[in-house]
């Protein structure tokens, strides 16, 4: 049987377009980075052992793309340096690092656990991410979700 997905095109997929933005391995080490605290240059590029160039670029792209701001900061008796700060559009990629750590932990930690957890700051439970639906019910099974085209959908042209 053919599957329905073969008759629309991909060429505005959203999929491919986040990970343009967000594919590359040392993108998500930065957000990390940034998602725990550290915000200055030499503070992710010592911590990470990120290669100068490579954490310029990554720091640039995440800033072009509108996922970081630069904000100035200048230490006593130094020159003007920037750090890096989730903008809205960061924040909303909270969810898509806790998924990829809760991936992580299930299936890359180390014997002795996971190198790091995250709790709700209100009652310290863990965080973790779960799918509902608009109507609030438990998606808790990839079999219990049916694509389709969407609204912005075009037909593939032969």
């Amino acid at each position: 049987m053919r599957p329905v997905a073969l008759d629309w095109s991909v060429e505005n997929c959203t999929i491919a377009r986040a990970m343009e933005v967000l594919g590359e391995r040392w993108t998500l080490v930065v957000l990390r980075e940034v998602f725990t605290g550290v915000r200055r240059f030499d503070d992710m590029r010592v911590r990470t052992g990120i290669p100068r160039q490579v954490l310029t670029n990554r720091l640039a792209s995440l800033v072009e793309q509108g996922v970081l701001s630069r904000e100035p900061y200048r230490e006593p008796g130094s020159r003007l340096r920037h750090e890096y700060r989730l903008t809205e559009k960061g924040l909303d990629l909270w969810p898509v690092l806790v998924a990829v750590l809760g991936w992580g932990d299930r299936y890359l930690a180390d014997a002795e656990g996971p190198p790091l957890s995250v709790t709700h700051r209100d009652c310290g439970a863990e965080v973790r991410v779960e799918l509902r639906c608009a109507d609030g019910h438990d998606v808790g099974r990839p079999r219990d979700v049916v694509p389709s085209p969407g609204p912005g959908a075009r037909r593939r042209t032969p």
